[in-house]
């Protein structure tokens, strides 16, 4: 009950310090949406009065963006403003770490004019960087384990090297030499940063005021007045919005006024035509991500979520120690290749094993190159618009898979096509469509089974199957420290919203590899059987 208390007369304040710097909230509230999800954006009973245009999606709320924590304004702030822009001119910050500091810095100051948006947000995170050994031990095999290790250890020294004297630094200017400089504050600042900031289309007048006038007093260009400067910030009140895979409102700036009536300002516009339902969350989209990217950005899942994919990726130092590496890597570096790659839960859709209709030839991306050959020997495969894996992967993956004879004869392809004694280097579709001739599918499907096997490998190798994660996930119930449910005699155990976050995102990276797997397997036995 107190804890409910607290979270109300903060949300309070933080409400008459919004509207005192010129916010307007006309169609919605904020206020805490649950003990474990913090605080949230509702639509309001008086929803339908927001000055939207007659019968269209209403204004929510509006923000100033003098308000928003952005470059510019850590660059106009007094305390910081020096420092930062003469460190800035060195090239010693950039953007995101001047925001970083002064997150840092104003959580740290006994009278920041920020406390009343600094008490509304969270102490702490459901990303990796915040879980404890045995939580982030419910990670090992994933990707998400090995760059939560490399991102926490480059945070720490950045910190050292850089943020804790500087944050030091502008505490002493401030008078505040007593207070200690945490690398738990410096990483709380990097968390509000990566779970809040937007990308905002800033107008240039905005970002750059000085120069809307020329030499001598001319007026700038109508054309650099209209320009946009994407800057990444963040915007008090309409951070508090929520993630959802439907969202019920989104962002606009408004550079002139002339739709919220206040110049140079963001607002919350209603998605919906019809009055929003009294009491509903407000939810945005953060864009459609998968579970590995939410997880470690934003410290949440989706449970079965429809924009999950899988990361494949060859590492560099195997290519080291392939045979004919320098030539090998060479021809990567023609084809401008890319040695990890994303696969989409959508691929699947079009797959061998899909009951979608068959993919329409035209748009097949698959057939880009394979209809490309000197020789007139190599035919398209007739399994070719039921391939799931993209063309620019398969391409990377025959030509570190290629044999010495196969080398010989992409080497031969070329020097026909540009001449020899010319200068002119082959193009990276050239050099694609020269590796398919020589090579075609067999070798690279084979690399990616390989490849594909050893990620399960990694995967269930701590953590057993994908039915284990799956019988986890039936026989506990999710709690958190606010949570003090009691399910005795209901068969269920306790489990962290961390772990079961990690074991949802895991479980998911093995349905995805065993179902790219079998794609591949089946597409390396069709390949075998056509070879001459």
């Amino acid at each position: 009950m107190e804890a409910n208390e607290e979270a109300e007369s903060k949300c309070d304040h933080f409400l008459r310090w919004l509207q005192a710097n010129g916010a307007e909230l006309r169609g919605c509230a904020i206020r805490c949406s649950g003990p474990s999800t913090g605080y949230g954006v509702f639509s309001s009973s008086s929803s339908g009065g927001g000055g939207g245009t007659s019968g269209g999606p209403e204004v929510l709320l509006v923000v100033p963006l003098d308000l928003a924590i952005t470059p510019m304004s850590v660059l106009r702030d007094p305390l910081l403003g020096p420092r930062c822009g003469e460190l800035f001119e060195e090239g010693d910050v950039d953007d995101r770490f001047m925001i970083m500091l002064f997150l840092t810095v104003q959580r740290l100051r006994k009278n920041s004019p920020w406390k009343p948006y600094l008490d509304m947000l969270p102490t702490a995170f459901g990303n990796p960087l915040w879980f404890t050994d045995d939580e982030l031990d419910e990670l090992k095999g994933t990707a998400l384990y090995r760059a939560t290790i490399l991102q926490k250890k480059k945070l720490q020294g950045l910190f050292e090297e850089k943020a804790k004297h500087l944050v030091g630094e502008f505490l002493l200017l401030d008078g505040e030499s007593e207070s200690e400089v945490r690398f738990e504050d410096f990483l709380w600042a990097n968390s509000i940063f990566w779970t809040r900031a937007l990308n905002i289309p800033f107008p240039h007048s905005y970002v750059f005021p000085q120069s809307q006038e020329g030499k001598g007093g001319e007026e700038t260009p109508s054309s650099e007045q209209s320009e946009t400067v994407w800057v990444e910030g963040l915007v008090p009140g309409i951070d508090f919005c929520n993630h959802g895979l439907k969202a019920q409102a989104t962002w606009e700036v408004d550079g002139a006024g002339s739709i919220t009536g206040i110049p140079s300002s963001m607002y919350l516009l209603s998605a919906e035509q019809n009055a929003l339902q009294a009491d509903k969350e407000i939810c945005i989209s953060y864009g459609n991500k998968g579970n590995e990217e939410l997880l470690y950005l934003y410290g949440f899942v989706i449970d079965n979520n429809p924009d999950d994919y899988l990361m494949v990726h060859y590492p560099i130092e195997a290519l080291k120690s392939v045979p004919f590496s320098d030539v090998k890597g060479r021809l990567l570096e023609l084809q401008k290749a890319e040695m990890r790659f994303l696969l989409p839960r959508s691929l699947l859709d079009h797959g061998f094993f899909s009951k979608s209709p068959v993919q329409d030839k035209n748009k097949c991306s698959n057939s880009q190159f394979h209809n490309y050959s000197w020789s007139g020997h190599r035919k398209a495969p007739s399994y070719l618009n039921k391939l799931v894996f993209p063309e620019e992967f398969l391409a990377m993956l025959r030509t570190i898979a290629m044999k010495e004879d196969e080398i010989n004869q992409v080497s031969s392809l070329l020097e026909q096509l540009i001449g020899s004694g010319n200068d002119r280097q082959p193009s990276d579709q050239e050099v694609q469509a020269a590796v398919w001739e020589a090579c075609g599918d067999s070798g690279a499907l084979q690399l990616l089974v390989d490849l594909l096997n050893v990620k399960m490998m990694e995967l269930e190798e701590g953590s057993g199957t994908e039915d284990c994660d799956a019988k986890i996930l039936e026989n506990t119930h999710v709690c958190d420290v606010f949570q003090s449910n009691n399910i005795e005699g209901t068969g269920h155990e306790l489990m962290t919203k961390n772990r079961w976050s990690s074991i949802v995102y895991r479980r998911g990276q093995k349905q995805l590899t065993r179902l790219f797997l079998k794609e591949a397997v089946h597409a390396l036995e069709l390949c075998l059987n056509e070879q001459p």
